[in-house]
């Protein structure tokens, strides 16, 4: 799993990388069918959604769902895309 992650997503800190390759395969969650990638990808939106921005914030005063999460996917998305270049 970290060599994935540190594969697919060069920039990605050290420290993240551990994180979501144990949360990936300790926490209990069905992923049968889903391939390494899809876990990955879920993995880090779902932290990053509610970790790094005002998402739940915006559950709490009464926005909805799927209202929230589409005002925080612009900066998921550039989280993401800078994990994805390669460290300078």
């Amino acid at each position: 799993m970290e060599y994935f992650i540190r594969e697919h997503f060069p920039g990605c800190p050290e420290v993240a990388v551990s994180f979501f390759a144990y949360k990936i395969c300790t926490t209990p969650k069905n992923w049968a069918g889903a391939t390494i990638a899809d876990a990955v990808d879920l993995t880090m939106q779902n932290h990053l959604r509610h970790e790094f921005t005002d998402y739940d914030q915006l559950l709490m005063v009464g926005v909805q769902r799927k209202e929230a999460r589409y005002r925080v996917q612009p900066k998921v998305n550039a989280m993401i895309a800078m994990w994805k270049k390669h460290e300078a």
